[in-house]
């Protein structure tokens, strides 16, 4: 029998993307019920080829095995003992509440197999006969050995090794492995949450559980009210999924308004060489003091000046709202700019204060069904990097394709990762291409595209300098693309 499941378990299940199995949804080849699930049959048909041993999920499990990966690797993957017993006592029992009912509906069908018996052998009626043969048949057909539903198989480890959360209102899901809390998982899926903290001091993350149980994996300040308890509040920052499948009520964030200001004073971790003239600097927030922003969106960075003078620069975040403790920015080399010196300089060292004022900007991800198209030019890398992380994190884009112009010899700087995101995902490209003029070289970015994407509705993601958005975008406004699904950043 065919058992239902939504759209991001079933895409866990066949080892796709999310994007993907909508997209086939959206073309027809799969039916979805009124509730918004998936049949299990009917997700075999469409991917025969489903094996849990294809899922990864028996490697993971015998990894745990290996005593060389250890205690880290136990943590990554499984929950603590106490959530983990938690959801076996869950899983122990459903199967006993199913055991009951099907003895009583077993017993049920056998007394009433009994009288269309004895009503068979007192009346001489071909009626009763049919009635005696069709329940005999009917009864051959259930107790016959049937083909295992491997779906249901892997469906059921699932349940055990993580946990899926619905959010009310907004119907988005994610899952939680590992240790994780709820705050963690939902912010490595790319969704916009409510926090503040993240350390159980301010409340901000505060939800209400609706269905599911929760259990409490860090310790937390916040002092829940009595009311709030027993309307089933907790903290997200706190606590992790203590059942198969968890419903919360809480809203979300719908773009850059609804994020507030923010000032915070973070710690340079490192300044790294990605080329001759790039720098990677990496500061890290505070534990308690979290820096709060969407995918694609910039900051202020303010480092102490001589004279009392403080130098400023407005740059975008590299790094993806997941981690938002360890913050990335990629500066180039520029003789006009009094902060880039000061960083290729050396005078920026590990330990060193830089302030960050934030977020800014617009450029963030639509929510759009559309395959994804990137293109950057030298630095613009940097918020279509973590666009991309974001719509990664997300698994709704059935496709993303991403175009990189460098004006320098070494512009490509973070080619390697390019390359693996190529090589590690079906659904991404890289096309990498290299031209002195930025604005030169948006015509051949949009004649690179033109061979492949013009004849798709995509949305389109511009970055760079003004001389690469402007000409980038009037090649798209030609080509006919609506504005509505053109989205551009000038730096």
């Amino acid at each position: 029998m065919a058992q239902w499941l939504t759209v991001w378990r079933a895409a866990q299940l066949v080892g796709v993307s999310r994007g993907a199995l909508q997209q086939r949804i959206r073309d027809g080849e799969l039916q979805l019920a009124d509730d918004g699930r998936v049949p299990t049959d009917a997700l075999l048909k469409l991917y025969p080829q489903a094996r849990i041993e294809e899922t990864g999920m028996l490697e993971r499990v015998a990894r745990i095995k290996d005593e060389s990966f250890g205690r880290r690797v136990r943590e990554r993957l499984l929950p603590s003992q106490e959530v983990l017993a938690q959801r076996l006592f869950a899983q122990t029992q459903e199967l006993a509440d199913l055991r009951r009912h099907l003895e009583r509906y077993h017993g049920l069908v056998m007394e009433l197999r009994e009288r269309i018996h004895e009503g068979a052998r007192e009346a001489d009626d071909p009626r009763w006969r049919d009635l005696r043969q069709a329940a005999d048949r009917g009864l051959a057909r259930v107790l016959a050995t049937e083909t295992v539903d491997m779906l249901d198989v892997m469906d059921d480890m699932l349940k055990v090794m993580s946990a899926q959360v619905t959010l009310r209102p907004s119907g988005h899901e994610f899952t939680v492995e590992g240790r994780d809390t709820l705050l963690q998982a939902g912010l490595r899926a790319g969704l916009k949450l409510n926090y503040g903290c993240g350390n159980g001091s301010c409340g901000m993350c505060k939800v209400r559980v609706i269905s599911g149980e929760v259990a409490r994996v860090q310790h937390c300040d916040y002092p829940l009210s009595e009311a709030e308890r027993a309307q089933g509040y907790a903290l997200m920052c706190a606590n992790t999924a203590a059942s198969s499948e968890v419903v919360i009520e809480t809203l979300e964030a719908r773009g850059p308004q609804d994020i507030a200001p923010q000032q915070i004073t973070t710690t340079v971790r490192a300044v790294t060489e990605l080329a001759p003239d790039t720098r990677l600097l990496h500061l890290q927030t505070p534990r308690s003091n979290r820096l709060r922003f969407l995918a694609g969106q910039s900051v202020t960075l303010g480092l102490p000046g001589g004279g009392g003078d403080d130098l400023h620069a407005t740059c975008p975040v590299a790094s993806c709202p997941c981690d938002d403790r360890n913050l990335h920015f990629y500066v180039a080399r520029d003789e006009d700019d009094a902060f880039a010196q000061r960083l290729f300089g050396g005078a920026v060292q590990p330990g060193q204060a830089v302030t960050v004022w934030g977020p800014l900007g617009e450029f963030v991800l639509a929510d759009s069904p559309r395959p994804l198209v990137f293109a950057a030019c030298d630095i613009g890398f940097a918020p279509v990097k973590s666009l991309i992380e974001h719509a990664l994190a997300l698994d709704a884009a059935p496709s993303i394709a991403l175009f990189w112009l460098a004006t320098r010899v070494d512009g490509h700087f973070m080619a390697n990762q390019c390359r693996a995101w190529s090589e590690a995902l079906d659904n991404f490209e890289a096309t990498l291409l290299r031209h002195d003029d930025a604005g030169a070289g948006a015509r051949e970015v949009a004649r690179a595209v033109r061979a492949d994407l013009f004849d798709i509705d995509c949305d389109f993601y511009l970055a760079g300098p003004e001389a690469f958005v402007r000409e980038l975008d009037a090649q798209l406004d030609a080509a006919g693309v609506p504005r509505g699904q053109r989205i551009a950043e000038v730096l």
